[in-house]
């Protein structure tokens, strides 16, 4: 059986979000949102107690995949290494949508990766974990659960 339902969103830490988000503009990509992000869901999705941080999302012009940039208010944004956490400037995590988020995690977890935090559910809509995978890139794994 397959997890993966489809690719969704790729998400990357910078430290100047109207900056990375003007240049990803120019390449032809659309703002579809920008929103801070901060309490519950995101502490324990990506193990940062008391975290704040401001997300642009963006898409291609044909829908698809997206790009998640993400500028951390607090904790201050880190310069990068392989055991990075969700605040670390740079690519930071790869999104999948999943059809059952926890067997994906059993799964992940007994090939010998590690969960980050714990599994998150945000305002009734998604279920979503961090896991960190080879050469600690950190996956996003979401199911749709509303």
């Amino acid at each position: 059986m397959t997890h993966i339902k489809r690719f969704d969103h790729v998400g990357v830490t910078v430290r100047d979000l109207d900056r990375a988000t003007d240049f990803f503009v120019s390449l032809g990509l659309e703002v579809q949102g920008r929103q801070p992000v901060e309490g519950e869901f995101i502490d324990t999705v990506i193990a940062i107690p008391d975290s704040r941080t401001e997300i642009v999302m963006l898409d291609s012009p044909g829908g698809g995949s997206s790009v998640e940039l993400s500028s951390f208010v607090r904790p201050d944004t880190v310069d990068g290494s392989p055991d990075a956490m969700a605040n670390v400037v740079g690519l930071r995590s790869l999104g999948f949508e999943v059809h059952d988020l926890r067997a994906a995690v059993d799964a992940v977890v007994a090939d010998g990766y590690s969960l980050v935090g714990g599994i998150g559910e945000y305002e009734d809509v998604w279920r979503m974990a961090y896991v960190r995978g080879p050469e600690g890139i950190l996956v996003s794994l979401a199911e749709r659960i509303g």
